[in-house]
């Protein structure tokens, strides 16, 4: 458990962190969904694995990853020889959590001619027990190049993997894992928002279930809904996926209106992520000051998940980090 910051109330923060990042030769990533000030600040805002590859591309010693535990093990396993902290390591993520290392080796045990199509958001142990990793930007390019015939495991979201299955037409085997985020979305509420505004387009996560991207106009990755509003003509988009995205689109396009697809409370409130909530300034300060909370890998458990990502990039280079699964 990550300790609660003390006695820093005379700091300015902000100066702090840009010092420590100085003379800790450190990169600070933050994740679409953290809070603004983290985004702010940080060197590199993105999604998950491009946030890793950036930082591994960089000759800095430490990289403090503003984001959840899955997303900094992915950071170390791609730059072992680089200190990674992460602010709170209590910023977990529902998708992990859902898929136990034991309980998927089990589940791998029983269906031995089928390979595991793993989505990212698990963790390391269980990257190693993986055939393939895909993320949302990269599972459509995957997927097609795997031949139909080829028995898969999906896991652990049961949603992204329905969402290929109705749009490839395949019969992977689905993990039965959900983001606690992305499932609470209301089909109601979303109707009444769009009948509001009958002329915004939807864009949504796959990571929603289906009665939600059913309704969306693009369906696709964070960095691609991100694109997507860039890209599109009207001035409105309604964004089904964790609201903090909605801070770097009015930076980069303040002339447009973002609506965040309500929860069943009718508000976008139940929708911001508990677990990236954990990081703050201060503990990003903290973790700067310390170098903790670090993340370890055994290096042998390392390698065996590096194969699999390693799998990825080989199948999806050319995709990986364009954020777009298209529309179903």
């Amino acid at each position: 458990m990550t300790a609660q910051p003390t006695n820093l109330s005379g700091l300015d923060l902000r100066a702090e962190i840009d010092r420590l990042r100085i003379e800790r030769k450190a990169v600070i990533l933050a994740h679409y969904y953290q809070r603004p000030e983290i985004q702010d600040l940080a060197d590199f805002v993105g999604d998950s694995l491009e946030l890793s590859r950036k930082a591994a591309a960089t000759d800095a010693e430490v990289i403090a990853f503003c984001g959840v535990k899955f997303m900094a093990e992915t950071a170390k396993i791609l730059s072992p020889e680089k200190i990674v902290v992460l602010p709170d390591l209590d910023a977990g993520c529902s998708l992990e959590d859902s898929c136990p290392p034991d309980k998927f080796a089990a589940f791998r045990a029983q269906h031995p001619d089928h390979i595991a199509l793993t989505y990212i958001n698990c963790s390391t142990e269980v990257k190693a027990l993986s055939d393939v990793i895909v993320t949302s930007s990269s599972a459509e390019t995957i997927l097609a190049k795997i031949p139909p015939e080829q028995k898969i495991i999906f896991g652990p979201d049961r949603h992204l993997g329905g969402y290929l299955n109705r749009k490839f037409g395949r019969d992977m085997l689905l993990w039965p894992g959900v983001c606690i985020v992305h499932e609470a979305f209301s089909e109601t509420e979303l109707l009444k928002l769009k009948a509001q505004h009958p002329d915004a387009p939807i864009a949504a996560h796959p990571e929603c279930p289906a009665h939600i991207v059913d309704h969306a106009d693009y369906v696709g990755s964070t960095s691609g809904i991100l694109n997507y509003a860039k890209a599109m003509e009207g001035d409105t988009l309604i964004v089904a996926t964790e609201p903090h995205i909605i801070h770097q689109m009015e930076l980069a396009m303040p002339g447009k209106t973002f609506i965040g697809a309500p929860g069943a409370d009718g508000n976008c409130n139940c929708n911001i992520c508990p677990y990236m909530a954990l990081n703050t300034l201060e503990k990003l300060y903290l973790a700067l000051r310390d170098l903790s909370p670090r993340i370890e890998i055994e290096e042998g458990l390392r390698l065996e998940a590096k194969k699999s990502l390693d799998a990825m990039l080989a199948m999806a280079s050319a995709t990986v980090g364009q954020g777009d699964l298209g529309r179903p």
